[in-house]
């Protein structure tokens, strides 16, 4: 679950390299960055449900921190936290 800071996402798009365009749960659209720690382990892909943390001095980016698999993203949605 989402610590203060954090918010459910879905991928929209896939930007190439580290970048994706994330609907985060607060309506707002915005561009994620993929953190090296995550990269090369994680494969993140459209339609996919991450945890974002947005940016204190930039509101429209954020940082991905989690993705959630896909047994984890229905038993999310089946609960209404995310659309």
């Amino acid at each position: 679950m989402p610590d203060d800071d954090e918010l459910f996402a879905v991928v929209t798009q896939h930007n190439g390299g580290n970048h994706v365009q994330l609907r985060c749960e607060d309506g707002k659209e915005r561009m994620g960055r993929i953190p090296g720690r995550m990269k090369y382990r994680t494969w993140i892909s459209e339609g996919d449900v991450v945890l974002c943390e947005p940016w204190d001095w930039q509101d429209e980016k954020a940082n991905v921190e989690w993705r959630y698999s896909e047994q984890d993203a229905e038993q999310l949605r089946r609960e209404g936290h995310i659309d």
